[in-house]
């Protein structure tokens, strides 16, 4: 599978990590560590040392309750990171954004990739989106970062995340975005409760069937919180099973805090496959097995 990033090509044959770069004062893992620019330059460097196929960039948190940050101000934050980073690193760069004049900055200042967790549906986002060769991130979350994890409810999880990345792939391709220029996040927390969480984690290879890259989110989520009562900075475990598990099920891209653990895990992952490691298949011999 291969993902087109502006002039450029991203094989994901292999499972790539996406280095995270927060340049905001309130993300709920690291904000105020990076925010300013030459810091938040090294950061992303050691990241690419440590083996990211991607860097993400966002000035905006997006944690529940967090306030929104104009346009203006993500720009004046993210876009020289963007640039300092393109003139030093060929790792494709990302900008985490939902406004579509930080897109439109941010891939003229050299990121080839835009991943918005409002899945383009901000005003003029669909357009900007359209307007560059970037590739673009769809994800899934109900509500806003400010309310979202007040009362989540679904009906059915699975269907309703499908249904609304079905939609948004729709609306991409009508604006003249092509498929090959699309990834999906089904949005583990944003929105969603330990249940659904799981539940979307379970159905990944559902979403995979669609055809097209998936990204899943995972690192230092509150759900590990939940589930196995870690506060953030003690989750590395817990981020690692989820993204293990994400990328056995289908995932392309991992998104993630700690790059050179994640990319050891999927190292090992790979090196399996490359032995002949094929659970789903060995899973269903075993169910024929068991029927006749």
């Amino acid at each position: 599978m291969q993902l087109r990033c502006g002039t450029r090509i991203l094989d994901l044959s292999r499972p790539v990590v996406m280095g995270i770069v927060n340049v905001t004062v309130d993300s709920f893992s690291d904000g105020g560590r990076h925010l300013d620019p030459q810091c938040a330059l090294a950061h992303a460097l050691r990241m690419a040392e440590a083996g990211a196929g991607l860097i993400d960039i966002g000035a905006e948190s997006t944690r529940p309750g967090a306030g929104a940050v104009d346009a203006g101000e993500q720009i004046r934050r993210a876009v020289p990171v963007v640039r300092a980073l393109a003139s030093r690193s060929r790792v494709p760069i990302s900008i985490d954004t939902s406004q579509a004049e930080v897109m439109t900055a941010a891939v003229e200042a050299g990121a080839v990739m835009i991943n918005d967790v409002r899945a383009l549906r901000e005003p003029g986002a669909l357009e900007a989106a359209a307007c560059t060769s970037a590739a673009v991130c769809l994800m899934h979350m109900q509500g806003e970062p400010r309310t979202m994890q007040r009362t989540p409810r679904y009906t059915n999880v699975v269907a309703e995340v499908g249904a609304f990345l079905d939609e948004r792939v729709r609306a991409c391709l009508a604006a003249g975005i092509s498929r090959d220029r699309l990834v999906l996040d089904p949005g583990i927390g944003f929105g969603k409760r330990l249940e659904h969480n799981l539940a979307l984690l379970a159905a990944l290879p559902e979403l995979c069937r669609q055809g097209l890259p998936v990204l899943i989110g995972v690192s230092r989520k509150s759900m590990f919180g939940e589930l196995l009562g870690r506060a953030v900075e003690q989750r590395l475990a817990g981020s690692l099973a989820g993204a293990v598990a994400g990328v056995l099920a289908g995932a392309s891209i991992v998104r993630a805090h700690d790059v050179a653990e994640s990319c050891d895990a999927l190292r090992v992952i790979e090196a399996l496959r490359q032995a002949g490691y094929a659970p789903e298949r060995r899973n269903s011999e075993s169910w024929i097995k068991g029927q006749t």
